[in-house]
């Protein structure tokens, strides 16, 4: 069976740091748009937990993980997935 294809963590850590050092301070304080931001941020967090989850739960299940960095990796077979 083939890995289980899933998001590199750094995805993940690319996108917090960027809505937390960047977008958070672009947008006003107190605005809507801030808390918007917030929930965004909470979301990924969450998303990355979930995600962390689902590894564990393969790996009880003896089911192999891939993490990927792209859509466009070429798998063991040198063919592009």
């Amino acid at each position: 069976m083939e890995p289980i294809p899933l998001p590199s963590y750094i995805h993940y850590e690319l996108l917090l740091q960027l809505l937390e050092r960047k977008t958070m301070f672009a947008v006003s304080p107190q605005s809507p748009q801030q808390q918007q931001v917030h929930q965004l941020i909470i979301t990924l967090r969450k998303a990355l937990a979930i995600q962390k989850q689902l590894e564990q739960s393969c790996e009880r299940s003896n089911l192999a993980v891939e993490h990927r960095w792209s859509l466009n990796e070429i798998n063991q077979k040198g063919v592009k997935s």
